[in-house]
């Protein structure tokens, strides 16, 4: 995978990152000492830390990340070198192959892109303050920075597992990420153990343009849809997708 220069190594002499422009909580880094893939806070993340976080992250070539759920991150069994270059993916193809998995119908090809209602990393920090709001279903998030060019790569970057039952190699899923990233202004907002959560800066606005892209999730994660409690795509897509900011996924 195409890397950046990795600041994290910075942080084991300086924690709080101040020489990165950085005022971080105290926090860990996972991976090899000379070359971590993660950093992670130790406690919940407080309403405005990704607004707070970004932009001095970006400059430093880091992205800000939500880690939610019961388990710990020791349970994750991160695999980073498993994983090879969403570069090397189109995004079609492996959603083409997805949708063999989980319909007998022919493949209806990508959703047309949308116009961006809004600005994409602004309605990622609605959707992160969002998620780190008291009771909220993952949990107590905490804050993360990962060294990646392009959020759609985070997952890659770290070796997530999530969708481990439906493909082993998250590059290929984090091709599609890329590809909503470009059509739908959608930015990796939160990771659990098995659940991804995206903004939309372009959700659809039509029930047409919803259905066209609940083929999409449905390549993407079939679990949303088969195990969930919709009777067709068109509900699905009616009820997740038509003007929503934010779209979550889980692989059980």
């Amino acid at each position: 995978m195409a890397m950046i220069p990795n600041q994290l190594p910075r942080l084991v002499s300086d924690p709080t990152g101040r020489a990165l422009g950085l005022d971080l909580p105290p926090g860990a880094l996972a991976g090899p000492a000379d070359d971590p893939y993660l950093w992670s806070g130790h406690g919940p993340a407080g309403p405005g830390v990704w607004s707070a976080l970004r932009p001095a992250a970006r400059a430093a070539g880091l992205l800000p990340v939500l880690l939610g759920g019961r388990r710990g991150l020791e349970e994750w069994e991160l695999e980073p070198e498993r994983m090879s270059d969403p570069a090397d993916h189109d995004a079609e193809e492996v959603l083409a192959e997805f949708w063999g998995f989980s319909s007998d119908d022919e493949w209806p090809g990508l959703a047309p892109a949308q116009p961006f209602g809004a600005d994409p990393d602004r309605e990622a920090a609605t959707v992160a303050e969002m998620l780190t709001e008291p009771g909220f279903w993952l949990g107590d998030v905490r804050p993360a920075l990962v060294p990646a060019r392009r959020s759609a790569d985070i997952p890659a970057v770290i070796g997530w597992g999530g969708p481990m039952n439906h493909e082993n190699d998250v590059a290929r899923m984090c091709a599609v990420l890329r590809s909503w990233e470009d059509r739908f202004g959608a930015r990796v907002v939160a990771l659990t153990f098995d659940q991804l959560v995206v903004s939309v800066a372009a959700p659809p606005r039509t029930p047409e343009e919803a259905e066209a892209v609940a083929a999409e999730h449905l390549a993407f994660c079939p679990d949303n849809i088969t195990q969930g409690s919709y009777h067709d795509l068109g509900e699905y897509a009616r009820k997740t997708l038509l003007d929503t900011s934010a779209w979550g996924f889980w692989w059980d």
